[in-house]
């Protein structure tokens, strides 16, 4: 994972038309120049580089006299930041940087006093000491983790012991993704054999840790593994009839170039992203129903089977509609900054839906909200033939 972020924050710093230089501020001397970056032949010197979280001590501001980068949009001022380093071997050593944003918001990183940031270090080659620093990223990690705590903190208030219960079958869905299926993947292993092991897996797991071994646990599983299995059959067969290449998505371009050289199933991940983007909701949807048909029948000891099933197609219905939004709706609130896009530029919606980042979506989305659909019927019957089978 360590080396997941690293990987993340040098591309962004690729991208990133940042340029900081650094100089102890114990030793009053004038901030380097970019040229400093170079040997006396023109070659581009290589620093090994770290990564370190930083505190803005102070900031001002000041003009930016450089023709050059002003005639390419830059803004009029630049940012003279003192800050601190927080954590690693120079934690506590301050540095002073001039921080030299591009002008595009979607890039600049505006700073100001008490934020804290991460920071690119270039180092020497002994690594005993900083020769540049560079402004990489706000810090989010600690706000991301108070988040997480509410969560939970809600979760277990509110839940009680089913609520703790759901946190465990939540942890294992977790780490059955990060241990397991993700490591596999990158070892080459096929992404739609992995992605159905942790959908059995994981269905298994949570619903018996939340329900217990029960009636309406075993029928609320083979409903979601249904539902699950045809929405990834659905999926498997359109995406090929609509030649989705599975490379829609940038993340997965990138995936292209990593340094393990690995040769992707882009398919195969595009279907297994499917397969586990549906199952939360189908796992939902099977664990209602299952679960008002047997509040239903302790009630009423006496109801007919077929009665039984009736009541809980009827629950399903209610749910259906919901549900289904649920799904469409996750899809279509990521892609809005893309349809505002299309809609900006007047494209016409034939030429939209032909896109292959468009179309993937569509059937991501379509077929997930099939699955859960199809889970419905499976579950309610199930639920009638178990019932069935164990009064004899």
């Amino acid at each position: 994972m360590k080396k997941i972020i690293i990987s993340f924050f040098i591309i962004a710093l690729l991208l990133l038309p940042i340029q900081v230089l650094a100089i102890e501020d114990n030793t009053v001397e004038e901030i380097q120049s970019l040229d400093d970056n170079f040997d006396g032949y023109g070659e581009e010197i290589e620093y090994p580089t770290e990564f370190y979280r930083a505190q803005i001590i102070k900031v001002r501001e000041e003009p930016l006299l450089d023709e050059d980068l002003a005639g390419q949009g830059f803004p009029d001022i630049y940012q003279v930041v003192e800050l601190e380093i927080l954590d690693g071997k120079f934690k506590g050593e301050k540095y002073t940087i001039d921080h030299i944003n591009m002008g595009s918001a979607a890039y600049d990183i505006w700073v100001k006093e008490g934020d804290k940031v991460m920071i690119f270090a270039e180092l020497t080659e002994g690594k005993d000491s900083i020769v540049n620093v560079y402004i990489s990223d706000f810090v989010r990690w600690p706000h991301l983790r108070n988040l997480t705590i509410l969560f939970i903190i809600l979760l277990i208030i509110i839940g009680k012991w089913q609520g703790v219960k759901s946190l465990i079958g939540l942890g294992v869905t977790a780490l059955s993704i990060v241990y397991f299926l993700l490591p596999l993947m990158l070892k080459g292993y096929s992404p739609i054999i992995l992605a159905i092991i942790v959908c059995i897996f994981s269905t298994i797991v949570t619903i018996f840790i939340v329900s217990g071994f029960t009636l309406k646990s075993i029928s609320a599983i083979i409903g979601t593994l249904c539902g699950v299995l045809i929405a990834g059959i659905i999926s498997y067969g359109f995406g090929n009839i609509a030649k989705l290449t599975g490379l829609s998505a940038q993340e997965a371009q990138m995936l292209m170039f990593i340094p393990q050289g690995i040769e992707f199933d882009f398919k195969g991940l595009l279907f297994a992203g499917i397969i586990i983007g549906a199952l939360g909701a189908v796992m939902d949807v099977a664990m209602s129903i299952s679960s008002a048909m047997d509040e239903i029948r302790s009630n009423n000891t006496s109801i007919a089977t077929k009665d039984l099933v009736r009541s809980g197609l009827v629950v399903g219905r209610d749910i259906m509609g919901t549900m289904s939004n649920t799904l469409i709706l996750a899809y279509t609130g990521s892609a809005i900054p893309l349809l505002l896009l299309f809609i900006a530029y007047e494209t016409s919606i034939v030429n939209v839906l032909n896109l292959d980042l468009i179309a993937t979506e569509v059937v991501r989305a379509l077929t997930g909200s099939i699955g859960l659909l199809a889970s419905i019927p499976i579950t309610a019957l199930m639920y009638g033939l178990l019932r069935k089978r164990e009064e004899g």
